[in-house]
């Protein structure tokens, strides 16, 4: 299934994306969700990123070809960091380059959305608390990721993590092709078998360090092809079988 959040008649909903309309289904990802049993058009909805996760855990360096384009040492067990929940966007949402940055950074990974409140999980029952994937940007504002010596401001800013267009709850992550695409063009082209860490063992490890919640995500990590965008630029992250999610890029106004 893919899941979307979006607008309607000025209310928000959850629905199932079926060609051209949508079924919508009541409730959320924590309290469980039920069809509606009312269609609408999918072009009488706004859309928005699939999920309000109360925080982003990022994995970084889980790409041998990134690790090497970056210089960095391969990690023995996941390097993780947070983006804040005000840091996500939708499909469509544009992307605000902040003014004390002179280098922002796209960084297209796979996402994986928690269903359910997931503490010191094994990783043999890491599965059964995932609810779906997604595609995601992680957006970098890498001069001041360098400066700093630690990532909290340059993954930090408001719009820099736009999330979707949808979860796909019925996919095997262990080999999806995902690129990123800058102005049409292919910019990183990778597929998820490369991944040092498997979904399985993120959930997992996350979870020892802190309580995910249902609607968090992981985000699993970028491949080698890294690069600056600027306002008037569309970046747009694809993986098979989820789908794709574009972003404008402006500079603030």
């Amino acid at each position: 299934m893919k899941l979307i959040r979006f607008i309607y008649q000025d209310k928000e909903w959850y629905g199932e994306l079926i060609d051209d309309f949508v079924a919508l289904y009541k409730g959320d990802i924590a309290t469980g969700l039920a069809p509606a049993g009312v269609d609408v058009a999918l072009a009488d909805i706004k859309l928005l990123s699939p999920v309000k996760p109360s925080k982003a855990v990022c994995v970084g360096l889980n790409y041998i070809d990134h690790i090497e384009e970056t210089n960095a040492q391969r990690p023995d067990e996941p390097c993780i960091f947070i983006k804040p929940s005000t840091s996500v966007i939708g499909p469509g949402e544009s992307i605000i380059r902040p003014a004390m940055s002179r280098r922002v950074d796209y960084e297209g990974e796979l996402a994986i959305v928690i269903s359910r409140t997931a503490k010191n999980i094994p990783e043999e029952m890491a599965a059964a608390f995932i609810f779906g994937y997604t595609c995601a940007n992680d957006v970098t504002a890498r001069d001041l990721q360098s400066k700093d010596g630690q990532w909290t401001r340059g993954k930090g800013f408001d719009t820099f993590l736009p999330i979707g267009p949808c979860i796909e709850t019925d996919i095997n992550p262990a080999a999806l092709p995902i690129r990123t695409c800058l102005n049409g063009k292919t910019v990183q082209d990778s597929n998820t078998k490369y991944l040092l860490f498997g979904v399985e063992k993120m959930v997992s490890f996350v979870s020892q360090v802190m309580t995910l919640l249902p609607g968090d995500v992981i985000l699993t990590g970028t491949s080698s092809g890294i690069g600056p965008m600027v306002s008037g630029d569309t970046v747009a992250v694809e993986i098979e079988g989820i789908g794709r999610l574009e972003n404008p890029v402006i500079d603030p106004a």
